[in-house]
C-alpha cells in the first residue's frame, strides 16, 4: 500500500495538473527559433519527454503540431505553448516553451512569441548550416533584447557538419564556439545539457509580483464551448479565477471563468502569477472583442498604462475566395470570422464578382500563408473554394492629389486620372551554394532586382542581398530559386516601403466587353507578354459560338494582344437535294444575316473552367 502511495506521489510530481504558482526566479520563458525544417518541433518533443510532461502512453511525434496540415507538410504554422517542470539538483524550475513557425510568411507569429519570452534557443541544422530565416529570426530576437542560446542540431546525421556549422555561426553571428551547444532532437543527445543552459543562461522574468495586474495577450483561438481562449503572459501582479478583469483596449469588463497552463493540453489552475504563461477564458463569445497585443488588468485596481503591444501586420498579398456553391456563402463567412481570430494577420471583406458571384477579398502576408488559409477553410469546414490570382497592394496618386490604395485590378482608376503608381519593394536576402550565384543573380535581375551585393560565409556558401518589387516575389520566385539551386537556396525578405513604378492595368475583353475577374496589374514592360498568355488560354477554354469571338488584352484604349475564336458553321443546305441554286443561296444569305445580328446582340458564355485555367496558368 505504501509503495502505491509513493508511486502516486511520483506520478503527481511528474505530471502536475494543478501546480501552485511559481516564484519568478524559478521561471524561465523561452522560445525556439530557426529556419523552416531545422528541427524545432522534434526538439520540443524531446523536451516534453525528458521533463515527463506527457505520459509515455500518450506521447506521439510532433506533439505541439496538432493541426493536420502541420503534420502533412512537416512545418509549424501556429505558435504553440507548453509548461514543463524540470528539476536540477534540489531546485525545480518552471520552463515555459513557446514553439514558433520557421517560414517567412509566419514571421508575425514569431514576433508575438518573442515578446512573451526572455530567452531564445537558436537552432541551426548541422547539415544545411545558416539559412535566410535563421538570420532574420536572430535579428528579431536581438532587437527584443532576448538572451540567445546558439545550438547546432541534427548532429546524428551521417553527413552532419557540426564543426563547419559552428564556424559559420561564429563568422555570421559572432558566437564563440564554446557557447554553441551540439544536440540531436532525434536521439536526445545533448538535450539535458541544453535544459541546464536554459536555466543557467536565460534570466528569470522581471516584473512586480505585488503590483497591479498587467498581462499581455499574445495569441488566442475560438473554442465552441469556452468561447475565446486567450494566451497570456503575466508581466505584473496576479490574476485569480472569479476576478473581474478589464481589457484595456476596449475598456470592457469580464469575469475570469477559467485559468490554467498548457501541458500541452489545457490544465486548470486557480491563479496565474507574475512571470507565468498560460491561458484565460472569460465567456467571450464575440471573436472581435479580443485584440492580440491587448493588456488585461483587474477591474478593482486597474493598471495605469498598458503594456507595449504589437504593430499590426499589414497584408501584402490579396486574392479572392469564392464558394463553388453560393449556398455555402454563410458557412464560408463564419469560417473566416473564426480564422481571423486565430490568425490576426489575415483580413477579409465582402466582394462581388461578375463571373464568380459573391465571395470575399482576403489579405495575407505571403503565398504560403494564402495557401494554408485556403486549405484550412476547405478541410475544417468542408467548403470547396475557388481562389483568384494573387496580387499585391498598390498606392495610386490621382489628379486630385489623393493617394488611393488598390488591392485589386477592378479598383485601379482610369489611366487618364493617374499621376503616379507606387508598388511595395522588399529587401531580399538569399543564402545559396556558391556555384549557383550566377544563375540566381540572373533570375533576380530579370525580376527588376537592384543594388545587389554578395557576402561569403565560406568557400561553399554565400548570401545575396537585393532590393526588388514584392510583386516579382510573391508568384513563382521561390519555385525558380529552388529549381536553380537544386533545392539548397533559401530566401527571406522584409518590406522596405512603396516606390514609384510604371505599373499598368491590363484589361481582358471578351467580345469587346471587359471582364474584371480576368484583369491584372503589372509592369508596363511585362504587359504584352502576360496579356498574350491570358488570351491564348481563353481561346482554348471558351467554346465556339455561332459568331466570331474576339478576345483582347488592352492597356487603356490600346489593344496589345488578340485572339479570335472562329464561329461554328451549320450546313443549312444539307437537306437541299438538287433543284434551283437560288434556294441554296437564299438559305446561305439568311444564315449570314442571322450571324450578323447575333454578333451584335449575342452574349458569350464564359465557363468557370476558363476562369480557373487563367488563375492557374497565368503566371509572370
Amino acid at each position: 500500500m505504501g509503495r502505491q502511495c509513493r508511486v502516486a506521489e511520483d506520478m503527481a510530481a511528474a505530471f502536475p495538473l494543478r501546480s501552485p504558482s511559481a516564484m519568478p526566479e524559478k521561471i524561465r520563458n523561452f522560445c525556439i527559433i530557426a529556419h523552416i525544417d531545422h528541427g524545432k518541433s522534434t526538439l520540443a518533443d524531446r523536451f516534453l519527454q525528458l521533463t515527463h510532461c506527457v505520459p509515455e502512453r500518450e506521447f506521439h511525434e510532433l506533439m505541439l503540431d496538432d493541426m493536420e496540415l502541420e503534420r502533412e507538410r512537416g512545418i509549424t504554422i501556429k505558435a504553440s505553448c507548453v509548461t514543463m517542470f524540470h528539476r536540477i539538483g534540489q531546485e525545480q524550475y518552471r520552463l515555459n516553451l513557446i514553439d514558433t513557425p520557421g517560414h517567412v510568411d509566419f514571421s508575425y507569429e514569431v514576433s508575438r512569441s518573442l515578446r512573451a519570452c526572455e530567452g531564445a534557443v537558436l537552432l541551426v541544422d548541422a547539415n544545411q548550416g545558416v539559412e535566410a530565416q535563421t538570420v532574420a529570426n536572430l535579428d528579431q530576437a536581438r532587437a527584443y533584447g532576448l538572451t540567445v542560446i546558439p545550438v547546432v542540431t541534427k548532429i546524428d546525421l551521417p553527413d552532419a557538419r557540426a564543426i563547419e556549422t559552428m564556424a559559420e555561426m561564429e563568422q555570421t553571428f559572432g558566437f564563440h564556439p564554446d557557447e554553441v551547444l551540439a544536440v540531436s532532437g532525434k536521439t536526445g543527445e545533448g538535450i539535458e545539457e541544453l535544459l541546464e543552459a536554459i536555466v543557467g543562461r536565460v534570466p528569470p522574468p522581471e516584473g512586480r509580483p505585488d503590483g497591479p495586474l498587467r498581462a499581455l495577450v499574445f495569441d488566442s483561438f475560438y473554442d465552441e464551448y469556452r468561447g475565446v481562449v486567450m494566451y497570456l503572459r503575466v508581466v505584473d501582479g496576479r490574476v485569480e479565477r472569479g476576478q473581474r478583469i478589464r481589457m484595456l483596449s476596449t475598456g470592457r469588463d469580464y469575469e475570469a471563468a477559467g485559468l490554467g497552463i498548457f501541458r500541452p493540453a489545457m490544465a486548470e489552475q486557480e491563479s496565474l502569477s507574475c512571470g507565468e504563461v498560460g491561458y484565460l477564458t472569460a465567456g467571450i463569445k464575440n471573436i472581435r472583442d479580443v485584440t492580440i497585443g491587448d493588456t488585461i488588468t483587474l477591474h478593482e485596481s486597474p493598471a495605469a498604462r498598458p503594456l507595449p503591444g504589437y504593430r499590426e501586420p499589414k497584408p501584402m498579398v490579396y486574392c479572392g475566395l469564392f464558394p463553388q456553391d453560393n449556398a455555402d456563402l454563410p458557412t464560408l463567412r463564419s469560417a473566416l470570422e473564426k480564422l481571423s481570430l486565430n490568425d490576426s494577420s489575415f483580413v477579409y471583406e465582402m466582394e462581388t464578382s461578375e463571373a464568380l458571384g459573391f465571395g470575399f477579398r482576403c489579405g495575407f502576408l505571403g503565398l504560403l500563408h494564402m495557401e494554408i488559409v485556403q486549405e484550412r477553410l476547405e478541410r475544417e469546414n468542408d467548403i470547396p473554394i475557388i481562389q483568384t490570382a494573387p496580387n499585391v497592394t498598390y498606392e495610386v496618386v490621382n489628379r486630385a492629389g489623393e493617394t488611393v490604395t488598390v488591392d485589386r485590378p477592378a479598383r485601379m482608376p482610369p489611366p487618364e486620372e493617374i499621376v503616379e503608381v507606387k508598388e511595395p519593394w522588399v529587401r531580399m536576402s538569399i543564402i545559396l551554394p556558391a556555384q549557383h550565384i550566377g544563375s540566381v543573380i540572373k533570375l533576380v535581375e530579370g525580376r527588376r532586382g537592384q543594388h545587389g551585393r554578395t557576402e561569403f560565409f565560406s568557400d561553399q556558401r554565400a548570401m545575396l542581398l537585393y532590393e526588388m518589387p514584392l510583386a516579382e516575389v510573391v508568384y513563382d520566385f521561390f519555385d525558380w530559386l529552388k529549381s536553380l539551386t537544386r533545392g539548397y537556396g533559401t530566401m527571406d525578405y522584409e518590406v522596405l516601403g512603396y516606390r514609384a513604378s510604371d505599373m499598368v492595368k491590363v484589361d481582358i475583353l471578351v467580345n469587346k466587353k471587359p471582364v474584371d475577374a480576368l484583369s491584372i496589374i503589372c509592369h508596363r514592360s511585362e504587359a504584352e507578354r502576360r496579356g498574350r498568355a491570358i488570351v491564348r488560354l481563353l481561346r482554348k477554354e471558351i467554346d465556339r459560338h455561332l459568331f466570331p469571338i474576339p478576345i483582347q488584352a488592352a492597356v487603356g484604349r490600346r489593344v496589345i494582344a488578340r485572339e479570335t475564336i472562329s464561329p461554328l458553321r451549320k450546313d443549312v443546305t444539307a437537306k437541299c437535294y438538287g433543284g434551283d441554286i437560288t434556294r441554296k443561296r437564299k438559305l446561305l444569305e439568311q444564315q449570314k444575316a442571322g450571324k450578323k445580328k447575333m454578333k451584335a446582340v449575342g452574349s458569350v458564355y464564359i465557363p468557370q473552367q476558363a476562369f480557373l485555367a487563367v488563375l492557374e496558368g497565368e503566371q509572370p
